[in-house]
């Protein structure tokens, strides 16, 4: 297990990411500065005080999360829970790096390519052809898929039952068992997280189903007058995959120890 520089670290996972071809609502890269060589790495969805507490009694000096601090129109004070986290961090000299809109991204360690890699989609091209630097892609299961097929893949691969909303229109027979409506999807649009806004987007591209994190009042209306089925299945579920893939990247390019903590969140 070797030791180096958090700023090579930090270098290295700037370029690999394409960090500057984004505009985002945080800074990426390194967010908290710690010590400045490391060697245990651990991973994880979101720097929470439990995920720091966890990456404490592993005595990680380096943590690797997608949601970080710093958003955009927070308060700039570092006060309450924020001030909670940062200084755990500083008290033992733990270095963050967080990535957000790069590491959705990335075309194989990224969120949305990780998540098609479980749920065995490929991967066509992007959601929005005017726009491919947003996240979200669009593709096709290789057999079309009952609506509770769909549902026990998600629920086998994430460990999370989605919400379906069955793109047909309402009626006392949406109360039915999914695989009682008749409905099969193949051709898929997917963005991880909160993305449930890309929805027209999705019906646009000429999906049958669009899969994200979350969902609001409008996508169901949305999916039962499009056609187009709706499937919620977390948003933290749906982004464990990038932190994962990319701090195991990051430990066989440079020799360091490196673990995921998954510290579950319903939403």
């Amino acid at each position: 297990m070797s030791s180096l520089s958090i700023r090579t670290v930090e270098h290295y996972t700037n370029e690999l990411l394409n960090i500057k071809s984004f505009q985002d609502y945080c800074p990426n890269g390194l967010q908290v500065e710690g010590k400045p060589e490391i060697s245990r790495l651990v991973s994880g969805v979101t720097a929470s005080v439990d995920f720091i507490k966890a990456a404490i009694e592993l005595k990680a000096d380096a943590l690797l999360v997608h949601h970080g601090y710093f958003w955009k129109n927070e308060a700039a004070s570092i006060a309450g829970i924020k001030h909670q986290r940062i200084s755990a961090l500083m008290q033992h000299q733990m270095n963050l790096l967080a990535y957000h809109l790069p590491l959705d991204c990335h075309p194989v360690l990224g969120n949305n390519a990780q998540l098609a890699k479980a749920l065995t989609i490929d991967q066509q091209g992007p959601l929005d052809p005017h726009k491919p630097e947003l996240p979200g892609n669009v593709g096709q299961f290789d057999q079309p898929l009952t609506l509770a097929e769909l549902q026990q893949r998600i629920r086998h691969t994430l460990n999370r039952e989605p919400l379906i909303i069955p793109g047909c229109p309402y009626s006392e027979g949406n109360h039915q068992r999914l695989d009682d409506n008749g409905i099969k999807v193949q051709r898929v649009g997917w963005c991880t997280g909160g993305a449930q806004s890309y929805f027209e987007t999705a019906i646009a591209a000429g999906v049958e189903v669009f899969i994200t994190g979350e969902i609001s009042e409008p996508q169901v209306h949305l999916a039962r007058e499009s056609g187009v089925t709706f499937v919620a299945a977390g948003h933290h579920a749906t982004e464990r995959g990038g932190a994962k893939a990319l701090g195991e990247h990051l430990a066989e390019h440079f020799g360091l120890w490196h673990e995921f903590v998954d510290i579950d969140n319903p939403v």
